[in-house]
């Protein structure tokens, strides 16, 4: 029996080298058992396109390159005013009848001439329907017959590990395509983009991949290729692409309006941090705390109270203040929306419709808390530097001859606790303010420092 064993890798390599021989052919294999992406990709890649623009930027110059005289004496040449500059990425078409391309805002960004090459070799000009900057969508249009859409998936039932094929145009190479799986879902806090739920995969995405099409192996379009991380701004196996669904609301907007209408709920929402789930009594990552509610906002009106915790949006769950902002963001100004908020450990449901209105709170001076006579306080303002980095209460003004002034008080400070109580609202500072009887005792970030004062 040993020797039997022993003896099968020869016979193997003889029949290898009898197969082999001259004049003997290979045995066939069936074509449709051999597995291939190929059928899929044919109808696939008529619909993604190459994308090229080119922009005229204005170049800076020293004012004294303006003076006649200082140019004779020194003899300066002329230089040009400005600099053409091209770019190139990729598009997915997704409206045939209507022209009606899909493809990565800073692609197209400042163009003043977009022209779409498509898989048959023939080279349109491009109108910029509209762009929304802070999710990285725009939609192009072009004027041509027999185009080829590809088909749009729900990328809500992508699962990590599905495959996909990655399609576009990678330094300008012309049409490539990758393969590989979903690494993961709902990529969001890297800073890439404003509203961010990436799909990350390892299908290779390189520069000029941008504003391509990421398939399943149905050939359905599952994401628009947005982002790569990597030391040297090449593939390294973590790429980043805009899911469908999200870039499918974007596109209905650009289309219809020409920009993106962002929904508001009129809530200042927080982070639910450990520390703040176990007072709630509630797991981590559960949903977002409402810190403030706008006066005459949508959450208002509907009975939402400070101190609730929002725990789904439409059904959905809202693990953090990324996916709350994504899930109101992205919805149409006037739509209804159900918002499940835990209130003193009982769900409560409540209906309201998005506005378009931005958050604005007014600040207030906290009352019963002399100290603070002539500061205005309230929350931190979208275009404050230490917006997101830091939680708390503004400085919003300080009289100049007021107690808290005198005390060192600031305007554009960030008072970050009240006798060593965190702080997020003015009733919190009213509610600490009243723990203390020698003053009070302040923590705050002002720039890249923190200090304590005490006002009395």
């Amino acid at each position: 029996m040993t020797r039997w064993r022993a003896s099968l890798p020869l016979l193997a390599t003889a029949a290898l080298v009898a197969l082999l021989a001259p004049g003997r052919a290979l045995p066939s294999v069936p074509e449709e058992t051999i597995p291939t992406l190929a059928p899929m990709l044919e109808r696939v890649m008529p619909g993604v396109v190459n994308i090229s623009t080119r922009s005229r930027v204005r170049m800076p110059q020293n004012p004294l390159f303006s003076d006649p005289f200082f140019r004779r004496f020194f003899n300066v040449p002329d230089m040009p005013q400005e600099q053409e500059r091209q770019n190139l990425g990729s598009g997915v078409v997704v409206d045939a009848a209507g022209g009606h391309i899909l493809t990565n805002n800073h692609v197209i960004a400042g163009a003043d001439e977009v022209t779409v090459t498509l898989r048959d070799g023939r080279t349109l000009n491009a109108r910029i329907v509209g762009a929304d900057a802070e999710a990285d969508v725009a939609v192009i249009q072009v004027e041509a017959d027999n185009l080829s859409a590809v088909p749009l998936a729900n990328s809500d039932a992508l699962r990590v590990g599905d495959y996909v094929v990655a399609i576009g145009n990678p330094f300008g190479l012309g049409q490539t395509v990758t393969s590989g799986i979903v690494s993961a879902l709902g990529r969001s806090g890297l800073g890439i983009e404003g509203y961010e739920d990436f799909i990350q995969t390892d299908a290779s995405i390189n520069p000029g991949n941008s504003g391509g099409a990421l398939v399943n192996l149905k050939g359905e379009l599952v994401g628009i290729n947005t982002a790569i991380v990597g030391p040297s701004g090449g593939n390294v196996g973590i790429g980043f692409a805009i899911p469908t669904n999200m870039a499918r609301s974007i596109m209905g907007q650009l289309i219809e309006f020409g920009e993106v209408r962002r929904g508001k709920l009129g809530v200042l929402i927080q982070e639910l941090t450990p520390e703040l789930a176990d007072m709630f009594g509630i797991p981590p990552g559960s949903g977002v705390v409402v810190s403030q509610v706008v006066e005459g906002g949508p959450a208002a009106q509907a009975g939402v109270l400070a101190g609730d915790v929002i725990t789904r949006i439409n059904g959905q769950p809202v693990p953090s203040v990324t996916a709350l902002r994504n899930a109101i963001g992205l919805q149409r100004v006037g739509t209804e929306v159900q918002v499940l908020v835990l209130r003193d450990g009982k769900e409560q449901a409540f209906k309201m419709v998005v506005s378009g209105e931005e958050a604005r709170v007014k600040g207030a001076a906290p009352a019963d808390v002399p100290a603070l006579a002539g500061a205005t306080l309230g929350p931190i303002p979208n275009d404050h530097p230490l917006r997101g980095e830091v939680e708390g209460v503004a400085v919003l003004q300080v009289m100049a001859d007021s107690n808290a002034a005198a005390a060192g008080l600031r305007q554009g400070d960030i008072i970050t606790a009240v006798n060593r109580q965190p702080v997020v609202s003015v009733q919190d500072v009213e509610r600490a303010a009243k723990q203390g009887d020698r003053g009070l005792l302040i923590h705050l970030r002002r720039g890249n420092a923190a200090l304590f004062i005490v006002i009395r």
